[in-house]
């Protein structure tokens, strides 16, 4: 049994991630400055605190942890990380806990740190074309992001893979594409477009239209939280100490995510498609690495994890309506 830390235990993939560590046996402690909103965490030991005060950050890495797991940051989707309102709070909160993180680990011996990159990390240049995007791992450089959510991204990689180089930290990184599934944030300004579609077409009366930011021909792959979490313990088992890929290749239009949606809920909704940030034309993970180096590949298919997200955010909207009345 091993002592794990958490950062982030209160998140989306945070919360997932502390109940199969907590289910494999291990001691989990988890610190966030919230706790998990839609069920209580499974952690042993949960910590409410605010990682980018050094003083919390001391406290929570000890030398009895044996592994972090670094999933806190100021985030969310694309309402919140492309239309600049947020840019300073972005890159100054994540960059601080980084920091903090970092300096702690290195002070405490910590025998291996994960992580959580983003693939918002790879240039607008090769992003372009909704059809062709190249999110292949090798082609992060030269730097281009199209958010300064990448550039932090990018700023704390090489500060992990500095402390690595200089002081032995062993770090393992990964860069995530789309994680989604239920439990995630649905209705609070900060999710990204599987669950705001769901929210959408859920709320939806029938003949009901939706909206759509931009055209809706931008593509996007989408991973399944259980797939996102194999991924994160496979990499930390490994003995791989290269950035990876932890993404499905099953890329899809937006135009075509809402209309699965729309098939699952039996209702008949039209799309309006209005301004809004939409960020780049095209992503999709490239996975040749992640596969060669350790064997992972996503087993959930969009519509297999699409559906369970629906009938999740569906139920919330039926609670939240009950509330309402």
């Amino acid at each position: 049994m091993k002592r794990i830390l958490v950062l982030g235990a209160g998140g989306f993939i945070g919360s997932h991630l502390v109940t199969r560590l907590k289910n494999s046996g291990h001691h989990v402690i988890g610190v966030d400055l919230k706790h998990p909103e839609f069920s209580p965490s499974n952690a042993d030991e949960f910590v409410i605190g605010d990682l980018r005060d050094p003083n919390v950050c001391e406290a929570a890495i000890k030398d009895e942890v044996d592994e972090i797991y670094q999933l806190a940051a100021d985030m969310g989707g694309a309402g919140y990380l492309f239309t600049g309102e947020n840019d300073f709070n972005v890159m100054h909160n994540s960059a601080l806990i980084n920091l903090n993180v970092a300096h702690f680990a290195i002070q405490s011996k910590i025998e291996k740190v994960f992580f959580s990159s983003s693939a918002c990390i790879y240039p607008q240049v090769n992003q372009t074309d909704p059809n062709n995007p190249n999110c292949e791992e090798s082609s992060a450089y030269p730097a281009d992001p199209d958010s300064e959510y990448g550039w932090e991204k990018i700023f704390s990689e090489r500060l992990y893979h500095a402390a690595q180089r200089n002081y032995s930290l062993n770090v393992r990184i990964a860069r995530f594409h789309n994680i989604y599934g239920p439990e995630g944030a649905w209705n609070s300004g900060k999710e990204k477009a599987p669950a705001a579609l769901c929210r959408k077409v859920a709320m939806a009366n029938q003949e009901d239209s939706i909206e759509i930011w931009g055209d809706g021909t931008q593509t996007r792959s989408f991973l399944f939280i259980d797939d996102c979490i194999d991924g994160i313990l496979k990499l930390m088992e490994s003995n791989c100490t290269q950035v990876l890929n932890i993404g499905s290749e099953e890329m899809v239009t937006i135009n075509r995510l809402a209309e699965m949606i729309t098939e699952y809920s039996g209702k008949v909704i039209s799309l309006n498609h209005i301004d809004g940030p939409i960020g780049v034309m095209g992503r999709n993970s490239e996975n040749t690495l992640v596969a060669k180096s350790i064997g992972w590949a996503p087993k959930v298919s969009l519509s297999e994890g699409l559906l369970k997200t629906y009938q999740w955010i569906e139920a919330e909207v039926v609670k939240l309506k009950v509330c309402s009345n």
